[in-house]
């Protein structure tokens, strides 16, 4: 057994693929997916005439890994999505997905600049056993929570 994906639904997936590439260096996967029909459906729960479209990004890992092996951010775009109301950090259910990055600040810069937003501030404390830890939580474009994190 072994980790997939992570599924995000998206206003405008192409988008959203955009600012993961440029702030975090994610790889467009092909092809891209225009999905419905039964399967879907049944599978999802869905109301009949479902449609997504979407596609896959590789994720960045360690330059020694397989990239075949590595988890993708899976962006799909329903064409009638259900809104809710933007993530917070408390809340149940799916928290953040998470980066380590070199230089924290730098990164929620180029995160902003990308279309992004700001959640938290960076902070610095450090975990016993484990390293000094510098952390900020931010938004992707479309406020879904990342957390972007360095440690030393």
């Amino acid at each position: 057994m072994r980790y997939v994906h992570t599924n995000l639904v998206a206003r405008d997936w192409r988008a959203l693929a955009d600012f993961y590439v440029s702030v975090f260096g994610c790889e467009l996967l092909l092809p891209e997916r225009d999905l419905r029909g039964a399967w879907l459906e049944d599978s999802a729960g869905l109301a009949a005439g479902a449609r997504l479209r979407g596609a896959h990004l590789r994720l960045p890992g360690p330059p020694e890994a397989d990239p075949q092996t590595w988890p993708t951010l899976e962006l799909f775009q329903y064409d009638d999505p259900v809104e809710q109301t933007d993530p917070v950090a408390d809340r149940l259910g799916f928290g953040h997905l998470a980066f380590r990055v070199e230089d924290v600040p730098g990164t929620l810069a180029a995160l902003l600049r990308a279309g992004g937003g700001e959640l938290g501030r960076v902070a610095h404390t450090t975990i016993p056993g484990v390293g000094e830890l510098t952390v900020v939580y931010a938004r992707d474009p479309e406020g879904n929570i990342l957390e972007l994190q360095t440690w030393s």
